[in-house]
């Protein structure tokens, strides 16, 4: 464009009309010459030629003035996505997750104790001795064993935790983790290269991508879950509290990063 500019503020030099030496007759009526001595010497045709010539000059000439990175995407061509409230949305949000994380872990706790201590009262169960009987086939009271006090606690501390719903609970907590979690781990590079044109590849990087990781294949298990599979279970949560650690690991990661934005950034 700047040289499309440069060529339309250039004088524009009239030629001194050529003296013609050809014998041919002249005109009778100089009305009728092809070129008028009023056109000639009005330079109003040679501006509207460049002025017209303007568009293709400017496509001839963007390679040129163009510079490559342009391209990329760190030009503000995107707005308040390259800006600082933009890029802070991720660690917000992941800070929040990072705590419904411990929540999801304590739902899910709870519901693996609803099940666990239904077998701890069968194991009891089978210690109990029979309840004596007299010559008359009458039973004998006696005092509850200890075996059999365990078996109360345990039985009413079972019936207070189903009260929970924490099956329920942990599979919805579960699910809205997953779906948070996954578009919040893939925002957070997008938003990365919207401010910088390029990722970084580090522990923040690799960690979250393994944290990802880790969400998809816990949620794959809970199928074999549902069927009883204890193999399933077992894995579903190794793969969570490995999680949880890795999540650990982000957090000063995470924190040098938000720095790194306020330095390089401004609102809004």
């Amino acid at each position: 464009m700047a040289i499309t500019l440069s060529l339309l503020r250039l004088p524009i030099l009239t030629q001194k009309p050529l003296h013609s030496h050809s014998k041919l007759p002249i005109p009778s009526n100089p009305t009728k010459s092809c070129i008028s001595k009023d056109s000639a010497s009005n330079p109003q045709p040679l501006f509207h030629a460049l002025k017209s010539a303007s568009l293709p000059l400017t496509a001839l000439a963007i390679p040129f003035i163009l510079d490559p990175k342009d391209a990329l995407a760190v030009g503000g061509e995107f707005g308040i996505l390259e800006g600082r409230s933009f890029a802070l949305i991720h660690p917000i949000v992941m800070g929040g997750l990072f705590f419904y994380t411990l929540w999801a872990g304590y739902l899910g706790w709870q519901w693996r104790r609803v099940r666990t201590i239904q077998t701890e009262i069968n194991e009891l169960k089978k210690q109990v001795k029979p309840t004596p009987v007299t010559p008359e086939g009458t039973a004998v009271e006696a005092a509850p064993s200890p075996v059999d006090l365990k078996i109360q606690q345990l039985t009413e501390e079972r019936k207070e935790l189903l009260k929970g719903s924490f099956k329920d609970r942990h599979y919805n907590a579960g699910s809205i983790l997953l779906g948070f979690g996954v578009f919040e781990s893939i925002f957070g590079g997008v938003n990365t290269w919207f401010r910088t044109g390029k990722l970084f590849p580090g522990p923040h990087l690799f960690s979250g991508a393994a944290i990802t990781v880790l969400w998809a294949a816990a949620a794959a298990l809970v199928p074999a879950m549902q069927k009883g599979n204890e193999t399933a279970r077992n894995l579903h949560i190794a793969f969570n509290v490995l999680n949880v650690l890795l999540f650990v690991t982000q957090i000063p990661t995470g924190i040098d990063i938000v720095f790194k934005v306020f330095e390089f950034t401004t609102w809004p």
